[in-house]
């Protein structure tokens, strides 16, 4: 009975060297490689289209919305009339101003008068000299305000979104209208901080957009400045070659990378060598 035992741990022990060496002498072709770093280089990563010029226009007065003649979606030149105010109180405003800015110059021109037959004391001429400084001062404030009763687009562009409506009465750092300049597009991504080996600005690429399905060709033009430490990730800007009228900001698509690492910063280094 012990011989049996003896000869059983024997078979289990062969079968047992037997299979392990089955596993550890797989062939070559059984295990799948590594990707290798070309492979990740052309990996695609997701960018969307951002218009370099956009801002909010606010407003700086309190004052009833008299006209908004830039509907959303429609286009504008640098210049154009965007918002209009009823600013009725601040004209009428002004108009006082300058009404007491006439009245203070007749009385200290009449004051100098007076001072050369010596009729008048020298407390009273510096105060209607005083009183002309005040008016003057108070027409260049209603001639602000009244100013700024008009938004004129800042640069051509279109109009995102209407935060206000015609009647409404607004106040000073009320947001009023959302407007961007689309002539001027730009790809905004997320990358692996990896590229940096070899990304450059000036450098091509592809971007497939989504909502057009087509595919367009690019150049990096900024590099972010800072190195994400959790994610290793970097920001990077492109743009789109030529005009493309069918593109609007807010699409998104696919970054399309085929550069070897051995270019262009690589290429570079070894013209330098090779002139040596």
């Amino acid at each position: 009975m012990g011989s049996a035992k003896t000869l059983s741990a024997g078979l289990m022990g062969l079968l047992f060297t037997a299979a392990t060496q089955a596993q550890v002498n797989l062939p070559p072709a059984a295990i799948s490689p590594p990707p290798s770093p070309s492979a990740f280089l052309r990996g695609e990563v997701r960018a969307q289209l951002t218009p370099t010029r956009y801002t909010t226009l606010g407003a700086e007065i309190s004052a009833r919305v008299g006209r908004l003649p830039v509907a959303e979606g429609e286009r504008f030149k640098a210049g154009t009339l965007l918002v209009q105010f009823d600013c009725s109180m601040q004209r009428a405003q002004l108009d006082r101003a300058r009404a007491e800015l006439s009245a203070s110059e007749q009385t200290f021109k009449a004051n100098l008068q007076l001072q050369k037959l010596n009729s008048v004391g020298k407390l009273d001429l510096e105060l209607s000299r005083a009183a002309v400084q005040k008016a003057k001062a108070d027409v260049s404030l209603g001639t602000a305000l009244v100013q700024k009763c008009e938004i004129r687009a800042p640069f051509a562009g279109r109009v995102v979104e209407q935060k206000v409506r015609e009647e409404q009465v607004v106040q000073p750092g009320q947001p009023l209208l959302e407007i961007l300049d689309d002539t001027s597009l730009e790809l905004e991504f997320i990358a692996p901080s990896s590229w940096l080996s070899w990304v450059a600005p000036g450098q091509a690429f592809e971007v497939r957009i989504d909502e057009t399905g087509k595919t367009y060709a690019a150049q990096f033009t900024r590099i972010g400045a800072r190195v994400d430490p959790v994610s290793q990730t970097v920001k990077i800007a492109g743009r789109i070659t030529g005009q493309h009228a069918e593109l609007m900001a807010g699409m998104s698509g696919v970054v399309r990378v085929t550069q070897t690492p051995s270019s262009p910063r690589d290429s570079g280094g070894d013209k330098a060598k090779g002139s040596k």
